[in-house]
């Protein structure tokens, strides 16, 4: 019954991206908000979720340097990050159906010459960031921009049918999949290849895979693995992010992180920490571009000081 319901599921999926697909590309934004805002109204559980978290960094968000004062309330920037959202599965419909050439070839790109220092270096290149702007996009994008073909770390789905249709598309624009159970060997091998990894690291972890940080206000369990991979192999760690800007996208590369040279587990958590601050100030600057709808603050208990680290 389970595999039945799965597949009605992935059915309805690939008529939803087909029709989006079908419709013009100038009606993608105004599709998208719509779809966000139809999104926003009726997923009651992760509007919640947003709110909540929102409200509870926009204290701290408030104080950052980085912050530009677009927004005043919680609500305001929970709707537009469906909004956002909306729009971002409208564009992955047209990535999955091949339409997708013109959102690539539209991006501006900040800080190439970053990831290419990085790659030269011939140990391969870890390329961290977090659900920011369409990150779906942004990964497809590496081959046309970068002429790299990029192993992404995605979980997978639960439903098996849905994801054959998520992964055909990630392999379409030239990427390849490891998927996050059992992971550490083959990312070990792309390394060892000179390969490049994009990993997403700013949902929560366990406290076996973590180190227990400051963000955003609050104490935060934060994946330890790209600082243990990089230990290991040698790779540089590139911060990458990117946000949308009206009807394009913008990709900033940031220089190769320095580890702290530290090789305990106060210098795991320094060197983590370190790593959330490039995340902590995109969010304050781009608030509305960040998947606030997990719980990435959930088994780390109280809040933290109101100070702002730099």
């Amino acid at each position: 019954m389970k595999r039945i319901i799965w597949a009605i599921q992935a059915v309805l999926f690939y008529l939803f991206t087909l029709l989006i697909a079908a419709l013009p590309r100038s009606q993608s934004i105004r599709i998208g908000k719509k779809t966000g805002i139809f999104l926003f109204n009726i997923l009651h559980g992760r509007r919640s979720i947003a709110i909540d978290n929102i409200s509870r960094a926009l204290p701290f968000m408030k104080r950052h340097p980085s912050w530009t004062g677009e927004f005043e309330t919680a609500e305001e920037i929970a709707l537009t990050t469906f909004m956002n959202l909306g729009i971002s599965i409208v564009e992955v419909c047209r990535l999955y159906h091949g339409k997708g050439g013109d959102l690539i070839d539209s991006m501006e790109i900040h800080g190439l010459e970053d990831f290419q220092h990085a790659k030269e270096k011939g140990n391969g290149v870890l390329c961290v960031s977090g659900h920011c702007g369409n990150w779906e996009l942004i990964s497809l994008s590496f081959k046309r921009h970068l002429n790299e073909n990029v192993w992404a770390i995605a979980r997978m789905q639960n439903n098996p049918y849905l994801n054959t249709i998520i992964e055909k598309m990630r392999v379409g624009y030239g990427n390849k999949v490891i998927y996050s159970k059992a992971a550490l060997r083959p990312i070990l091998s792309v390394i060892k290849n000179k390969g490049v990894i994009g990993m997403l690291t700013d949902q929560a972890v366990s406290e076996e895979n973590g180190a227990l940080i400051e963000f955003l206000g609050r104490k935060a369990w934060a994946n330890k693995a790209p600082v243990v991979i990089a230990r290991k192999t040698g790779a540089p760690i590139v911060p990458v992010f990117g946000y949308r800007d009206n009807n394009r996208h913008i990709l900033t590369f940031h220089p190769e992180y320095q580890m702290c040279g530290d090789r305990t587990e106060e210098g795991t958590q320094q060197d983590i920490q370190a790593l959330s601050r490039y995340l902590e100030e995109f969010v304050c600057a781009h608030p509305a571009d960040w998947y606030w709808v997990h719980r990435r603050w959930k088994r780390a208990g109280q809040n933290i000081s109101d100070n702002i680290t730099n």
